[in-house]
């Protein structure tokens, strides 16, 4: 603010009392405070604060109403100290309105304005986060979500974009779950029909936010069309944002009711194997497994990996080459369908496979207790079969159980 000759002091009215600097965009909080609109918004928005710096008071309503004349007076102390090197702040565009949020949120109402009225939401609301909390506070997300449920695909992908883009607060999450049972099965249709990947991609990952927060009875009851799209996504492999949050989906909702079977009946498990084989960074991998962990839980899950011809060898494949947590869920995996569905030609491909060197491998090297003790009852529940057989490598047999 000043050059090395001359020093200029600065009006303390004119210094944001959050970043202690001369104020560019002056707006009052409804604590009646005055701070830098740059400064408030990163106190309210992105660090989620929601009391005054100043008061500790709650502010109730966020909307943050520009204070002209302070601007002014800012504007003409920097003309006049312009020698000392001071920069006279442009004057900011005036913002939007709750008023003007509101007019455009009744036009998406009337089928002429539906379209132009939510083009305009969206360039609101890419803005910045005081625009998307401000539409959060007057309503938005239930006037959106009732497009999303009722309009045609191009409409309902243009709705959609904008509640995905409002990064709704755990409360409106939980609003927009709990007053329209359709709305899952809305977002479901969207991941079926729209030709757009990104819309897709917005619907599975507003979904997985909406899981998140969910309450137990929302989770049991999901139609199995829900599980055939997300399989679909990950067979499309669309985007890796929309293959992590799919996998992060199903990771929530597997261990509900009967979401096992029903996400194993759709197709589930062989895509997922696919998407192991193929996948190449840690977190997508051992995503993965942690979904083929929760599947290899019932009969149909088990049996679907047993008939895919290079799930138990990808499975096995994958310990020790991820995570430890990995690790831990594969041999899991192992454990659940040799001691349920160990047969005799399941046993003999889990020989010749290499499966049961690597358990032996997991006795021998510095892994968890739990996933030791996992390996240890595999090997020892089929030892008639295995113990003897030249299969094992001659390094690995000491190591067999006794």
């Amino acid at each position: 603010m000043s050059n090395p000759d001359k020093e200029v002091e600065v009006p303390s009215f004119f210094v944001c009392p959050i970043s202690l600097e001369i104020m560019k965009d002056p707006v009052t909080i409804s604590t009646g405070i005055t701070y830098d609109r740059q400064s408030i918004e990163k106190w309210l928005f992105s660090l989620n604060n929601d009391v005054c710096p100043v008061t500790k008071q709650v502010v109730c309503d966020i909307e943050l109403t520009p204070n002209h004349t302070l601007r002014r007076l800012i504007q003409f102390w920097c003309t006049i100290n312009a020698s000392s090197n001071i920069e006279r702040p442009p004057t900011p565009r005036i913002p939007i309105s709750k008023t003007e949020i509101m007019k455009l949120l009744k036009d998406t109402k009337s089928p002429e304005l539906q379209m132009k009225s939510l083009q305009r939401l969206k360039t609101i609301v890419m803005e910045n986060e005081t625009n998307k909390r401000l539409m959060e506070s007057v309503g938005a997300a239930d006037y959106l979500t009732s497009i999303i449920t009722a309009a045609e695909v191009n409409v309902a992908d243009e709705a959609l974009t904008i509640l995905y883009h409002l990064k709704l607060s755990e409360t409106g999450l939980k609003s927009i779950f709990g007053k329209s049972t359709d709305f899952v099965e809305a977002l479901t249709r969207v991941m079926q029909r729209s030709a757009s990947y990104e819309s897709r991609t917005y619907a599975v990952t507003l979904l997985k936010s909406m899981f998140e927060v969910a309450e137990p009875m929302q989770v049991t009851s999901l139609n199995p069309n829900f599980f055939m799209q997300l399989t679909q996504i990950l067979k499309d492999q669309i985007s890796v944002k929309a293959t992590k949050a799919t996998l992060k989906l199903l990771i929530s909702v597997c261990p509900w009711g009967r979401n096992r079977i029903k996400a194993a009946e759709a197709g589930a498990v062989s895509v997922l194997i696919d998407t192991l084989l193929d996948a190449k960074g840690k977190r997508v991998s051992e995503m993965v497994i942690s979904v083929l962990d929760q599947l290899s839980q019932c009969a149909e899950g088990r049996g679907e990996i047993l008939k895919h011809r290079g799930g138990l060898a990808v499975v096995s494949k994958k310990i020790f080459r991820v995570s430890s947590v990995a690790s831990e869920r594969a041999v899991k995996i192992l454990y659940n369908v040799a001691k349920f569905s160990g047969n005799r030609s399941v046993l003999q491909e889990m020989l010749e496979l290499g499966v049961v060197g690597k358990l032996c491998l997991v006795l021998q090297v510095d892994c968890g207790i739990k996933m030791k003790e996992k390996a240890m009852e595999i090997l020892k529940i089929h030892s008639r079969v295995w113990k003897n057989s030249s299969c094992i490598p001659c390094n690995l047999i000491a190591s067999y159980p006794s």
